[in-house]
């Protein structure tokens, strides 16, 4: 079965609503498990729970029947959305442009390669999906 990963902020901010909804709609069209994700910031805990997350999301969307709702608290949100997606062995990450941003400074503090969709695509195997902000 393939798995669609997107991370998150809570409360949904109207960049995480768009990505959402295309997390969404790739989900729905490849009949894929959806995993919403919300990192919650040791250093700057809104202590967000997975109900307070997953009823915001399904009062703002109508979302598949496997929808799943995961809160991490990390230190670091780019590298708990890559354990997130290596765990859940996703097919495809959808992230938000500002997300995209962030990934490519943290990726070249590792690499060479800003290219986060390469660099995803060689540790985890994944489709990344950037939605810009409308």
């Amino acid at each position: 079965m393939s798995h669609v990963v997107v991370p998150v902020r809570y409360p949904l901010t109207t960049h995480s609503k768009n990505t959402l909804a295309k997390a969404i709609e790739i989900a729905r069209e490849r009949d894929a498990q959806l995993t919403v994700l919300h990192v919650d910031l040791y250093h700057d805990s809104n202590h967000v729970t997975r109900s307070e997350l997953k009823r915001s999301v399904e009062s703002a969307f109508d979302v598949p029947r496997k929808t799943r709702y995961a809160v991490r608290k990390a230190f670091l949100v780019e590298e708990t959305i890559l354990e997130e997606v290596a765990s859940e062995d996703a097919d495809v990450v959808v992230i938000g442009h500002k997300q995209a941003g962030r990934w490519r400074r943290m990726i070249r503090k590792l690499v060479d390669d800003p290219d986060v969709e390469s660099y995803l695509r060689e540790r985890v195997d994944c489709e990344l999906v950037t939605v810009s902000a409308n």
